[in-house]
């Protein structure tokens, strides 16, 4: 490999020959050997759309000529159009304030910048201009999450719940058993189970969408610790404004910089919004995986899509592998959140210093859930079966709809008939019959699974 020779503050290094980067950039890479893992493209594109709007905004102030903007805003379009990952190489586990990620993408536009302006572009002076990456950092995180789940995370939850409305509308009508504590309980319709995760997911969205207003408030403007010092008093204002109309999201900036530079409160409460979702997706991951069991010795009240052999070496094995997946993905989510709790309280008096691990983990979060969303509603609930004839089977047998004659014959003595009918293997009915003075129109009244479901 072919170097040249960079500077810095702190003086000469080697920098790959083709590389668009510099000299702060190399030491990060050489520094920070942790682990292979750099932070995800959403980051860098919010990034990237930071020193545009910043570019826009210096030059509105009169800080930057036409040319220096204009070179900077392309620099940074090209990399929006044709990304180059090789030049956005280091890594999450770097410096805590994220310096070294800020200053690679100031590098990298620098480098395009001075090439198509024909004069110098300095990645501190110009493209880093009225910034800091104490206040760009935390703004990128708040950007690119804002983005993400307005573009990606709710769009993929509506999905799943016009899945479940269209599930319910075709084979809502069945009735199955319901249980508790794993056990048979009083009957209910499929559709009832399917408006119980629809309200989950609703109680979700609605979480994550409070946390939108809160996201789309901005650290820009704060510079190094929050009294905006080396910025220009309407940069914040300006920018926030060329960032909203670049994205379509209204952005404004923080009422405290203080607040947004010294804490990550708003990403550890988006990042619980993101654990209730998972959660929320666990349930609803293992109430199908449950409900799919068999299909002889289990359940079997369902039938979800087939999608591969199940097994190495018993033939015709087929298992729920979506929501085998979709709850990995969202024990990770939970793990993420645990993480992204403990470096929400690093923040040391005016700067948090685990930005880069704040980003990367909440990124990821919202990334594992949009993808198992959409994976729950095209591969697992479009082409869900349910299994009328097993779920009757189950429902006529089940000793616990005697709980419909409490208020006729007692607690004991319909207990009683439960334990009779169900040591004996008979239904509830004939059991009754024998036991009660109630006729046969009654009984059947009373016990009818459809009536008590509603």
């Amino acid at each position: 490999m072919s170097y040249r020779i960079e500077h810095d503050s702190m003086g000469a290094l080697e920098v790959p020959a083709d590389a668009l980067y510099q000299a702060q950039t190399q030491r990060a890479v050489q520094n920070f050997t942790l682990h292979p893992a750099s932070l995800p493209w959403p980051f860098i594109r919010a990034l990237l759309l930071i020193k545009q709007a910043a570019a826009r905004a210096n030059q509105q102030l009169g800080l930057l000529s036409s040319t220096q903007s204009d070179a900077i805003i392309q620099a940074a379009q090209s990399q929006l159009e044709q990304p180059d990952p090789a030049q956005f190489p280091v890594g999450v586990y770097q410096t805590g304030s994220g310096t070294s990620s800020n200053m690679n993408v100031n590098e990298v536009l620098a480098t395009l910048a001075s090439q198509s302006a024909g004069e110098k572009i300095h990645p501190n002076d110009h493209v880093n201009l009225g910034q800091s990456s104490n206040d760009t950092i935390p703004t990128a995180i708040h950007v690119s999450a804002a983005l993400a789940i307005s573009g990606d995370l709710l769009p993929a939850l509506t999905q799943v719940q016009q899945a479940l409305s269209q599930l319910s509308a075709q084979q809502g009508h069945v009735l199955k058993t319901g249980r508790t504590h794993l056990m048979d309980a009083m009957p209910l319709r499929f559709g009832q189970v399917f408006s119980g995760w629809q309200a989950q997911l609703q109680h979700a969205a609605e979480q994550l969408q409070a946390q939108l207003p809160h996201l789309q408030q901005l650290a820009q403007g704060g510079t190094a610790i929050g009294t905006g010092v080396n910025a220009h008093p309407q940069f914040a204002a300006r920018f926030a404004a060329a960032l909203s109309e670049q994205t379509g999201l209204s952005f404004s900036p923080s009422p405290n910089f203080f607040f947004s530079l010294s804490s990550q409160d708003v990403a550890v409460a988006t990042s619980g919004a993101l654990k209730t979702l998972a959660v929320a997706l666990l349930k609803i991951a293992n109430d199908l995986r449950w409900m799919n069991s068999g299909p002889l010795a289990g359940l079997a009240e369902i039938e979800l899509p087939a999608l591969q052999p199940g097994s190495s070496i018993m033939p015709g094995k087929v298992n729920p592998v979506i929501p085998e997946a979709v709850a990995m993905a969202s024990a990770q989510v939970i793990g993420h959140d645990a993480a992204i709790t403990v470096a929400g309280q690093s923040g040391n008096f005016e700067l948090n210093v685990m930005l880069p691990l704040v980003a990367a983990n909440l990124l990821d979060s919202i990334s594992l859930l949009s993808g198992s969303l959409r994976a729950l509603a095209e591969k697992a609930l479009t082409g869900l079966k349910v299994r009328a004839d097993t779920t009757a089977r189950a429902l006529a047998r089940n000793p616990i709809l005697v709980t419909a004659l409490n208020p006729v014959i007692g607690y004991e003595k319909a207990a009683a008939i439960a334990k009779q009918a169900y040591q004996q293997q008979r239904p509830v009915l004939d059991v009754a019959l024998e036991q009660t003075d109630l006729s046969e129109a009654q009984l059947k009244e009373l016990l009818d699974p459809a009536r008590l479901a509603n």
